[in-house]
């Protein structure tokens, strides 16, 4: 009883600490609660653009004013004991308020107001304490604003004020515009690089000076703009002529003994001894040279050689030439299903000598359950190997970006319980990017051959599904496919907000099509190529992810991903082949369903198969991902996911019908849409995230069921995922 009644205390009394932010804080210190900014005079203007000046930012916040960690920190007594240091550690300091920072965030706004184009603006501020918190209220006045009555250029060279002509269809500043000194600058930023690709190596945006009359027009102003011989930082005793360059020597110099042909480097390199200078063109050269793996830096030198000739010195750091890499994800759901699937590779980033990058891949996945003797095991090998340069096309076609040719071939083996299946594939495409922002990868040519043997009777007599029945054949793909992908950040861990899009298709047995006539058939009427029936299907998928970065420092994350797929099989085959199948679930789907344990539809899952393999002709997922950090480098997570699997074709074959459960219709769509939520825990290394995630099944479209509390932990409740990076 006495032991009950101390624990009930030790709780209480750290409820009752938990409830406090400013516990710790001295008598005279307040916590700075919130910083709120109030625009008098013009309710459209976007606050958000003054909140970077405020110099003392409140903590972050989750959900309202709620932060879990604040609550934490307050648990320490203060007096350095182990418990002080661990909930410190795991915890988030309260943010004291100094008074001094107000004025300095005044001086700061208004110094951007006006940079903005708001003249003589005002800011007077507040001070609300509320026991030991604080809210700081900034009341601010936006001042005068001129608009551009007329601009004039003066530009005393001729052939530089004809090249400023030419360009007027992209001016950035115009009669009718907001007088503004950000936008100056940046126009004058614009105009500088124009110049530095025509010849004028070593312009800059200082050469130009900006003159406004706002005496002759009330609220509106005459701009002059002068380019100069002397920069804003000089006095006109500095002045000289502006002058165009051409290329002198060019020399790429590999450093450390890097072993790399001269032909493939001058193919990289677009710069031209002779040409004008032209800065794009330099530019140009620098990043097809640092999107080569196997430099790790790329240092362009320019110096004058005379008064009129730049000499170019190309500087090369290798790269590690080659090595390993290891890679490791697991899973296990509550009905004692392991899975585990390693992964081993090397590299080679000039195995030629000319800069291709080759690689060797093995990989497994195991799925298992202990004291059981059902197995399903699964090993592959893949090789390849890119180019960086389009083979069988000239290389003077290509000067703005590297495209690369890539050469792949892999070998599955299958080993399940139900049978053993070869797959053994291989491909030729190109691929290129534009902007660092668009990637495009064509492949015209795909093959995969697929050999089925040692079907086990009963489960190939027990296949209910006509469709599914058909996939299980031997067969090969003749065909093409192709990925679009467009990001707006393109680091490997983006630390700001983010959006991408992934759209990948594939296509089989169009070509093989034309030549039917001269085809034998079988039984069923497929056209065969030796002796085996080839598909013909069309199969895409579309994913579409952000990641917004909020809060401080931009720390909190909130990610979410749409994804749709679907396939379709027409001509020689009346279903997809097996292995283009959509299935969901594991720790990059559905986190509270196994891999391939989910759909299609609200249909069961088979009893055919010893270990889950769901799968449908279609795809439809959403997914929703909170990040927020801990400590030291972990994170957490809170997620949701929804979606599922679906067959399209409902014709029966051989008289056999489709399960309608399976089936895609409006009618059972919202029912058939499985969700889960869960929660994980992410350790991040920047160039390496260890993740832990924990999936609970919310809704299940077989039993239509929505689960409680009592279900999660439960048998076939929960699934938990070992993974290595972001699921998306």
């Amino acid at each position: 009883m006495k032991r009950r009644l101390a624990f009930i205390i030790i709780i209480a009394t750290l409820a009752a600490a938990s409830c406090s932010t400013t516990r710790i804080l001295q008598e005279d210190q307040c916590r700075l609660a919130e910083n709120k900014i109030i625009i008098g005079n013009d309710d459209d203007y976007p606050v958000s653009s003054l909140l970077p000046y405020i110099k003392q930012k409140p903590n972050d916040y989750f959900i309202g004013r709620w932060n879990p960690f604040l609550y934490v920190y307050n648990w320490s007594s203060g007096r350095g004991t182990g418990w002080d240091r661990f909930v410190e550690k795991l915890g988030v300091a309260p943010v004291v308020f100094d008074s001094t920072a107000v004025d300095a965030s005044k001086k700061g706004m208004l110094s951007h107001l006006e940079y903005s184009g708001y003249y003589d603006s005002e800011i007077s501020h507040s001070i609300l304490k509320k026991k030991k918190n604080v809210t700081v209220k900034y009341d601010v006045t936006l001042g005068k604003r001129y608009v551009i009555d007329s601009i004039s250029y003066e530009v005393p060279d001729p052939y530089m004020r004809e090249l400023l002509a030419a360009d007027s269809a992209n001016y950035t500043v115009n009669v009718g515009d907001i007088l503004s000194e950000k936008d100056l600058e940046d126009e004058s930023e614009r105009l500088a690089s124009l110049y530095r690709r025509h010849g004028y190596y070593g312009f800059t945006k200082n050469y130009f000076f900006f003159y406004a009359d706002t005496v002759r027009q009330k609220d509106r102003a005459d701009l002059t703009v002068a380019l100069e011989n002397y920069t804003r930082n000089e006095s006109e005793a500095s002045a000289r002529p502006h002058k165009q360059y051409t290329i002198g020597s060019v020399s790429i110099v590999p450093m450390a003994g890097l072993k790399v042909r001269d032909k493939f480097l001058w193919q990289i390199n677009t710069i031209k001894p002779g040409e004008l200078y032209n800065e794009q063109v330099i530019n140009t050269s620098y990043e097809r040279f640092a999107s080569i793996r196997l430099f790790s830096s790329v240092n362009v030198q320019l110096s004058e050689a005379d008064s009129s000739m730049v000499d170019c010195r190309i500087m090369l750091t290798p790269s590690k030439l080659q090595g390993v890499r290891a890679n490791l994800e697991g899973s296990f759901n509550s009905s004692g299903l392991f899975g585990v699937t390693p992964s081993l590779s090397y590299y080679h980033k000039n195995i030629f000598g000319g800069g291709e990058y080759f690689s060797l891949g093995f990989r497994g996945n195991f799925q298992f359950r202990f004291k059981d003797p059902t197995r399903s095991n699964e090993f592959a090998i893949s090789s390849s190997i890119t180019f960086p340069r389009f083979l069988l096309l000239p290389v003077s076609l290509f000067q703005q970006t590297l495209p690369r040719t890539d050469v792949n071939l892999s070998y599955n083996y299958q080993n399940r319980p139900e049978y053993t299946r070869i797959i053994v594939s291989t491909a030729y495409g190109y691929n290129w990017n534009r902007n660092k922002r668009s990637y495009f990868q064509i492949n015209p040519l795909q093959f995969n051959v697929v050999r089925i043997f040692n079907m086990d009777d009963d489960f190939y007599s027990n296949l209910k599904d006509p469709y599914l029945i058909n996939s299980y054949r031997n067969h090969f793909d003749f065909g093409g496919g192709g990925m679009y992908y467009f990001t707006t950040n393109s680091a490997t861990n983006p630390k700001d907000t983010y959006f991408y899009l992934r759209i990948h298709a594939d296509f089989a047995g169009n070509m093989l099509s034309l030549f039917n006539g001269g085809l034998k058939q079988d039984e069923k009427g497929s056209y065969l190529i030796w002796g085996v029936p080839y598909s013909q299907y069309f199969r895409t998928e579309i994913s579409l992810v952000e990641t917004l970065r909020f809060g401080r420092q931009k720390r909190l994350a909130l990610a979410g991903r749409l994804l749709a797929g679907v396939g379709y099989a027409y001509g020689n085959s009346n279903v997809l082949p097996f292995e283009k199948f959509f299935y969901a679930g594991g720790s990059n789907s559905m986190r509270g369903w196994q891999s391939r344990s989910v759909g299609p539809g609200s249909a069961p899952i088979s009893s055919s198969f010893a270990i889950a393999n769901q799968t449908g002709d279609m795809r439809l997922e959403a997914n929703l991902e909170l990040r927020f950090p801990l400590f030291w480098k972990l994170q957490g997570a809170l997620f949701m996911d929804a979606g599922n699997v679906w067959n399209l074709q409902r014709a029966s074959i051989d008289g056999v019908a489709r399960d309608e459960r399976g089936i895609f219709t409006s009618e059972n769509f919202f029912n058939s849409i499985a969700a889960n939520w869960g929660f994980g825990l992410r350790l991040d290394f920047d160039m390496l995230l260890v993740r832990l995630d924990a999936g609970i099944k919310a809704y299940n479209p077989v039993t239509q069921q929505w689960h409680s509390p009592d279900m999660w932990l439960r048998r076939g409740g929960y699934a938990i995922h070992f993974g290595i990076g972001y699921p998306f």
